[in-house]
């Protein structure tokens, strides 16, 4: 029988947030080809993928968030073997010739987007015993770090060095709130800083090297591989306080940005729209995350707090990511940012988490 209650705790501040952010991406991506006949359907498929987005979500929070943190271990499998397949028949997406991708008809899925989720909800599952939390050593650490380290290293050989480190960045805050050991911490640590030489000669592709190098100096590398992030600058810079207007932007409709209505898009929107209209957007993602996170404060499930612990830092870490890229903060990596640049699989993934989010704040009467 249906219980009542958990549409009378259903989080319609989370989803009014979530869709105004998705809308004002449509508008960027509009924008951003509005120009090009050939883009064009774009963002008609950003719509779609919008729509598809919220009716997975949905059906996500149809389904209690513990049993599906149990069936975690199964969507884990399944997509580190499709990871697998993607080294042997991965494909170029639209506009890339990386192969990152499996074709499936029209449709191209990324299986490295929901990696990043199924590894919370494996995460959060396995730190669901009390037994398993607290004082985490070495021995405890095996497993979860296991569970990381496979599809990082599958992601890595793609290449994707962003995704793959964004695993890493999702495991270290989960790790944290289910109770590491001091010596651990410094030890990883030490491991991390020592282990960066080795990285560099022996793990970094030449094109990742020169991106590290590029953030390091653009100008040195401004006709080569610093050209797209002076030119991201410029964009920004060029909106000033109220923005160049609706359609009126010119780095990316002269093609002077890379994946302008990708990885990109938040330096279209800025030209646009200007100072006032970048702080809108981030103060949007900002409410997100304060108010995602509120769902720590107010459950007294183990499981669900680290799960939202993990979702947020997926969120958290994509923004500040691709705002520091595109602002010339951070090293250029192929992360788009949720919810707002062009991509299904992105869309869906994020999509899930917050059905997710969804999902717990729905239920957390029943932990009471």
């Amino acid at each position: 029988m249906f219980d009542r209650r958990l549409l009378s705790n259903f989080d319609w501040v989370l989803c009014t947030i979530v869709l105004a952010i998705c809308a004002t991406g449509v508008v960027a991506i509009h924008s951003a080809t509005i120009g090009s006949p050939e883009m064009a359907i774009f963002r008609v498929r950003q719509v779609y993928w919008i729509g598809i987005g919220i009716t997975f979500a949905f059906m996500t929070t149809l389904i209690d968030y513990r049993l599906l943190a149990r069936w975690g271990y199964v969507f884990h499998i399944g997509v580190i073997l499709a990871l697998i397949l993607v080294l042997f028949f991965g494909t170029g997406g639209p506009g890339t010739p990386v192969k990152r991708w499996l074709a499936i008809g029209p449709i191209f899925i990324q299986p490295s987007e929901f990696a990043k989720f199924t590894l919370v909800l494996v995460l959060a599952h396995h730190f669901r015993e009390s037994r398993r939390i607290g004082n985490l050593g070495f021995i405890e650490l095996l497993w979860p770090t296991a569970l990381v380290v496979v599809p990082f290293v599958l992601i890595l050989r793609q290449p994707d060095l962003g995704t793959a480190l964004l695993l890493l960045i999702i495991y270290i805050p989960m790790i944290f709130l289910a109770g590491i050991r001091k010596l651990i911490m410094f030890f990883i640590g030490c491991l991390v800083t020592f282990s960066l030489p080795f990285a560099w000669f022996f793990v970094l592709k030449p094109y990742q090297k020169d991106r590290i190098l590029t953030f390091l100096n653009p100008e040195e590398h401004h006709l080569t591989t610093g050209y797209h992030v002076i030119q991201s600058k410029i964009a920004v810079g060029s909106g000033r306080l109220f923005g160049k207007g609706f359609e009126m932007g010119t780095q990316g409709k002269l093609n002077f940005l890379p994946a302008h209505h990708t990885d990109f898009i938040f330096s279209v929107f800025s030209e646009e729209w200007g100072f006032l209209g970048a702080v809108f957007v981030l103060t949007l993602f900002l409410c997100l995350i304060l108010w995602s996170l509120s769902n720590v404060l107010k459950t007294n499930d183990r499981s669900s707090a680290i799960m939202t612990v993990g979702i947020v830092s997926v969120i958290a870490s994509q923004v500040l990511i691709n705002i520091g890229m595109v602002l010339g903060l951070m090293p250029v990596v192929g992360v788009p940012l949720p919810f707002f640049s062009y991509g299904g699989s992105s869309m869906l993934s994020m999509m899930f988490g917050i059905g997710l989010l969804l999902n717990i704040r729905m239920r957390r009467f029943m932990l009471q």
